[in-house]
């Protein structure tokens, strides 16, 4: 595991994350490059010997020198904007291999992508289509288009990042695909590479999955039986990954696995043969499950208050650093850097921003600490640093990448100065 107890004190690879702690400070953002190798080549494999195309959701985690090591796997990547196109770009993603995804693509946002020629957009609605029509057309250049398909299924994540249920914003139902499909074979400037669909994120079921693969295939054959050429399905993301009792330990407490969870990988391999019967090429875009349960959020214990109804552990890392929790209560394991045969007590674990909101663990049980312990937010690599903001006019932390024994600071720390960087004197 990249991360692992060795002696009693927690690592990366082979660096202990409490010298990362000192060195760089808190909040610090620690990320294994061996783990995102390992789940690129994971993903990658589950296919065996059936052609297919992995994109990378840059959404997930935006860091330039993650971006590269991922581009250096082989994976293309999917971009939600100009930013996302301009760092997947300038990350060494061959244009080639880059998609554009997303409901609302400004003007500017489709010409900057269609200037540098990228493999494909996911189409969202007819105003839509029509726009990449005309602008490919003033350009003089050729769009490849994916339709996404909203195919009405409840996946049973929450309902923040569910995306392919019938009032949810993204996709085009499946009844009326062939319709727009048929409207996009009268535009001379776009050519239809095939149909997208994305269920939604943290997903831990393969039963949703399989839903979808079957409906993706019955769709294929209606369009194709209305002379509508699909050629690829991009099956989407949305890999669940472990959160709860990633790390076991005798002096952590027990949590209880997430139940009927199982691997990408594992649910790649169940739906491709379903999806393989299409006779299209298969495509889809991890994010979560590439990076999650490669990185971690350092933050040290900055107080302990103590009232008539709770413990709080005050820490100095806040819902700015790591917005999961308070945005749809997500749970991330919270273990000690060091153990020391602490006895166990139940506490509230709390940020430092001015809202009730900040908070990342609730009357959970954790090993008591001390002002100055370094707590590790596990499994915070996707959605963490790409989620952060400056509020309370907090700066956003450092970042730092781990390839066996060697240290790469990738981001540095924000300095108080970039909050008037380009001010107007």
């Amino acid at each position: 595991m990249p991360f692992a107890y060795s002696s009693d004190r927690l690592f990366c690879e082979e660096v202990p994350l409490r010298s990362l702690a000192e060195q760089f400070g808190t909040p610090l953002y620690v990320y294994s490059r061996q783990a995102i190798v390992e789940n690129c080549r994971s993903l990658d494999e589950a296919f065996g010997h059936v052609p297919h195309f992995i994109s990378y959701a840059v959404k997930a985690n935006n860091n330039p020198h993650i971006l590269t090591v991922i581009a250096e796997q082989g994976l293309g990547a999917d971009a939600g904007s100009k930013g996302e196109l301009f760092l997947a770009l300038h990350a060494g993603f061959p244009a080639s291999s880059v998609s554009f995804s997303g409901v609302g693509k400004r003007d500017d946002e489709i010409a900057y992508a269609l200037e540098n020629g990228i493999r494909a957009f996911s189409i969202e609605s007819d105003e839509e289509l029509d726009r990449l029509a005309t602008l490919a057309e003033r350009s003089g250049t050729t769009a490849n288009i994916l339709l996404r398909v909203n195919l009405d299924i409840d996946s049973g994540t929450h309902d923040y990042i569910s995306t392919s249920r019938r009032h949810d914003k993204f996709g085009i139902s499946a009844r009326n695909a062939a319709q727009v499909l048929k409207r996009a074979q009268q535009c001379s400037r776009i050519t239809i590479r095939g149909i997208h669909s994305h269920l939604g994120s943290q997903i831990t079921n393969v039963e949703s999955f399989v839903v979808a693969a079957q409906a993706l295939r019955a769709l294929v054959d209606d369009l194709r039986s209305q002379h509508i050429p699909v050629d690829e399905i991009d099956f989407g993301g949305g890999f669940g990954i472990q959160y709860h009792g990633v790390l076991v330990h005798p002096q952590l407490p027990y949590e209880k696995p997430e139940a009927k969870r199982i691997s990408p990988a594992s649910v790649v391999r169940t739906v491709l043969p379903l999806l393989q019967e299409s006779g299209c090429r298969i495509s889809i875009q991890p994010g979560r499950s590439i990076v999650g349960d490669a990185g971690v959020l350092l933050t040290r214990v900055l107080y302990r208050k103590e009232t008539d109804e709770k413990t709080f552990v005050i820490v100095d890392a806040g819902m700015n650093d790591l917005i999961r929790p308070s945005l749809y209560q997500a749970h991330h394991q919270i273990v000690p850097v060091e153990l020391r045969n602490a006895r166990f007590e139940n506490v509230d674990v709390v940020g430092p921003c001015c809202e009730s909101g900040d908070f990342f663990a609730h009357e959970r049980a954790l090993p008591h600490v001390e002002r100055d312990d370094v707590l590790a937010l596990l499994c915070a690599g996707a959605y963490g640093f790409a989620l952060s903001s400056n509020y309370n006019a907090r700066l956003r932390p450092a970042e730092v990448l781990v390839d066996g024994s060697t240290v790469v600071l990738i981001r540095e720390r924000e300095r108080l100065e970039s909050f008037i960087q380009g001010r107007s004197i």
